[in-house]
């Protein structure tokens, strides 16, 4: 359509537009002439025409937010509505029309995505309670702490939800700090005190270990120091430093004592090895004792053998269980042989086996007399049982007999 069309130009320069109302007076042009007025006038409508196109791509491509677009399209409505220009300004409010159901339409999208990002969010929001809230019960001094921090840093960086969920789980979120926080000063009090105890126990102990480290009374003093080992080890751990401190003392106490007694045992240890040589020599004649053939005289032997031990005397450490073995396995070869003798000799037994005997011959007499009457009676069933009772009882007689015959031999 031309500007004519759209619009005229009266005689006095005043130019006009037709609009679906009738026409308006955009202005005048007093100085050209009408097509010049009229040029003038379409080409505002021109550059409106631009700029609603321009927005139509803005607000189609999303450039603009729902509610941006809604106030650019306000702003340019009002602007063609009393636009001092010439053209079909009815054509350039519908397109501005046209983009509403576009912005509702970008508007829902825009809603679900916000939707879905705060559900999103508040999943992210929850795990990260959870954790808080599973650390708060937990006795993980060490790492618990450093992760409680790590989780407020996710917590900050996640965008609000809706104000009441956000400050429910925000609530919840810093419980289980204060919770946690809370119980792990706890911890560390109770183990600076027990800490604090043990550091008193132990230099009690330090103590005492100092005060018997020039001690001689070897046995005596080795059982103290296995005591006062027992109790440091029951102390628990003092603060560190201190116990470190401590402990050199305990342990150079201890080492002084165990240094000094095992110098005077290898002291001793030299002086008995010619003990050692005589006791190898009494071994040689009390091994030559066995096998034992005459116990009496075994006996008197020995007897003389062991005076002559123990005069011997001491012997150093690692040969006392090799040489004491050896005599006492001679010993015990001698005791051996005389409690069998003692057993074969034991009247009441003797007496108990002879006892046994005779009941079993008894008892056979009667078997042997009620199995001849069986065989004379024919009764077959009868003779087998009382032959199995016979044999029976005369493997027992056999026994009892060679029992018998020990005891009294």
């Amino acid at each position: 359509m031309t500007s004519q069309e759209w619009g005229r130009v009266d005689d006095d320069g005043t130019v006009y537009v037709r609009t679906a109302d009738g026409e308006r007076s955009v202005g005048q042009y007093p100085e050209g002439t009408p097509e010049e007025a009229l040029a003038f006038f379409t080409e505002r409508y021109a550059a409106l025409a631009f700029e609603v196109e321009l927005l139509e791509k803005r607000v189609q491509s999303g450039v603009l937010s729902p509610e941006e677009a809604v106030e650019s399209v306000k702003t340019v409505r009002a602007q063609v509505t009393d636009a001092n220009a010439v053209g079909d300004l009815a054509a350039l409010g519908a397109r501005l029309d046209a983009l509403g159901p576009v912005i509702a339409a970008q508007r829902e999208v825009r809603r679900k995505e916000k939707a879905a990002k705060a559900a999103e969010t508040r999943e992210a929001k929850e795990k990260v309670v959870a954790e808080a809230e599973r650390l708060a019960e937990s006795n993980d001094w060490r790492n618990g702490a450093n992760r409680l921090r790590d989780l407020l840093e996710e917590w900050k960086a996640l965008p609000r939800i809706d104000r009441s969920s956000d400050d429910a789980l925000w609530r919840r979120f810093s419980t289980a700090r204060t919770a946690y926080t809370r119980r792990r000063k706890a911890h560390f009090a109770e183990q600076n005190e027990k800490r604090e105890s043990a550091r008193a126990i132990k230099e009690r102990l330090v103590t005492e270990a100092e005060a018997v480290q020039d001690s001689t009374d070897w046995g005596l003093t080795a059982g103290r120091y296995r005591d006062l080992m027992r109790d440091w080890k029951a102390a628990g751990p003092a603060p560190k430093d201190v116990d470190d401190a401590l402990w050199k003392r305990f342990r150079a106490a201890q080492d002084h004592f165990f240094g000094a007694r095992d110098a005077a045992n290898a002291a001793l240890d030299e002086e008995f090895a010619a003990n050692a040589v005589v006791k190898e020599e009494l071994l040689v004649e009390a091994e030559q004792l066995l096998p034992i053939e005459d116990l009496d005289a075994a006996k008197r032997a020995f007897r003389d053998l062991a005076d002559r031990w123990d005069a011997a005397g001491k012997v150093p450490r690692d040969r006392m269980k090799d040489l004491e073995g050896r005599f006492r396995k001679v010993e015990q070869a001698l005791r051996a042989v005389e409690d069998e003798q003692w057993r074969r000799s034991d009247p009441e037994k003797s007496a108990r086996a002879e006892d046994l005997v005779s009941k079993l011959e008894a008892a056979i007499a009667q078997v042997e007399a009620d199995l001849e009457k069986a065989r004379s009676a024919g009764q077959e069933k009868k003779v087998r049982e009382l032959e199995e009772n016979l044999a029976s009882r005369q493997s027992f007689l056999e026994m009892a007999r060679r029992a018998s015959a020990d005891y009294s031999g």
